[in-house]
């Protein structure tokens, strides 16, 4: 079955919990047992309806308080698709959990609550989805009960976000808009009978509908492997295939390859997935390939196509979301991961902190602390095989690790 990851975000109060709780209960995804202690807490907080939001909130701090602290991996599935919504938190201290929910997302729900439209953390939120080049974001102006279902509200809402979508870069994206109730459930899973004029999908209907293939960014193939099969048994003494990850475009039997970092060239011979054999390998699909001539391959290597080499770079510059309580500074050290790549990396230079909120630049930064972020140079004491993150999502992207704590310390994406 198709698998769907979606990033939520929202500001405090927009309904974020509530629209995900929404989905599950109309989807029939929750269980009694859930289902009768969120029954039990809404009434005994005096409410007259269901707080849905209670299916999503898992630590103590957030139901006390109401909003959402941490990054929340919520499984659900229907008769076409599975589903994990990453439900993110939505406050500015919070930053570093909604680059880490959304990194792996492929579609992005950004809430609006009706009754205040678009604010500062609503540029926040769609700027990092733009930051992780999330191709498909889905608008929901949420609380339309709370407006009157109004659609000169909602049409009000949908000019001012098209001001923040004016200042993004990223010309590909698909933005689609959704008036909702979380609360009532109109326009989540069933149709709206209160909105007569809007005549667009419900939102689980434009989930449904979500081709898995297209919501992919496609660019440049790159193999990179991660492990080099020998069984060196009596029916496959020779053998020697490549397993890894198929990402940015296919690979065929018979494409004319180059082995990174040694540039040998070869040729794909065979595609196997476990023991059956294929002659293309789609985009994202897990394989193992052999190539026509003998060469040394190691785990960390990359295989790509003979005309589509990716720059191989001791020096980049990159857009880094710093994560840890150690500040970054010019001349600090890490080790960079890349891949199932690790070098050594010095940190040279910090060119400026970029407001989330579009409005703009900062020079002259010495250091970085937890949740900034900001254009950094680095010099590494080996090369790496890499893309820019625009043109490829995945080749594009590191991580930098603490070598004395071993922390994830912060996420660079490659200019």
């Amino acid at each position: 079955m198709e698998v769907l990851k979606i990033a939520t975000a929202g500001s405090v109060d927009d309904g974020k919990s509530t629209l995900i709780g929404r989905l599950l209960y109309d989807t029939k995804s929750l269980t009694d047992d859930k289902l009768e202690a969120i029954e039990r807490s809404s009434k005994q907080k005096g409410y007259d309806y269901l707080d849905f939001s209670l299916a999503t909130d898992g630590l103590v701090a957030e139901r006390e308080q109401g909003i959402t602290i941490d990054v929340a991996h919520i499984y659900f599935s229907t008769a076409t698709k599975s589903y994990i919504i990453a439900d993110t938190p939505g406050h500015v201290e919070y930053t570093r959990n909604m680059v880490t929910g959304a990194s792996t997302s492929q579609v992005g729900i950004v809430l609006i609550d009706a009754r205040h439209g678009v604010i500062e953390q609503t540029y926040r939120h769609f700027f990092i989805n733009n930051l992780l080049r999330i191709k498909n974001v889905i608008v929901a102006v949420n609380k339309m009960d709370l407006v009157d279902f109004s659609e000169e509200r909602y049409n009000e809402i949908k000019a001012d976000f098209q001001k923040v979508v004016d200042k993004s870069d990223y010309e590909d994206q698909n933005i689609t808009f959704i008036p909702v109730s979380a609360l009532k459930g109109d326009n989540v899973v069933e149709e709206s009978t209160k909105m007569p004029w809007f005549t667009g999908k419900t939102l689980l209907q434009h989930l449904e509908e979500f081709d898995t293939q297209d919501i992919y960014n496609r660019g440049k193939v790159r193999f990179p492997v991660q492990y080099v099969i020998r069984p060196k048994t009596e029916e496959y003494h020779d053998f020697r295939g490549y397993a890894g990850k198929v990402y940015g475009g296919e690979l065929n039997v018979g494409d004319e390859v180059v082995i990174l970092p040694s540039k040998t060239k070869s040729k794909i011979k065979e595609i196997f997935f476990y023991d059956k054999k294929y002659q293309t390998a789609a985009r994202r699909s897990s394989v193992t390939v052999t190539l026509e001539n003998d060469v040394n391959v190691s785990r960390g290597d990359m295989i790509v196509k003979e005309n589509e080499l990716p720059k191989i770079e001791k020096k980049f510059t990159a857009t880094v979301t710093w994560m840890d309580n150690e500040n970054l500074r010019a001349g600090s050290k890490y080790v960079l991961q890349h891949g199932v790549n690790k070098v050594l990396a010095k940190v040279g230079a910090i060119h400026n902190k970029i407001n989330p909120d579009y409005s703009g630049v900062e020079t002259g930064v010495e250091s970085l602390k937890m949740n900034d972020i900001a254009a950094v140079s680095f010099q590494l004491n080996k090369p790496i095989f890499l893309d820019a993150f625009k043109e490829h999502r995945t080749n594009g992207s590191f991580i930098l690790i603490d070598p004395q704590t071993n922390n994830t310390a912060g996420v660079g994406f490659i200019e």
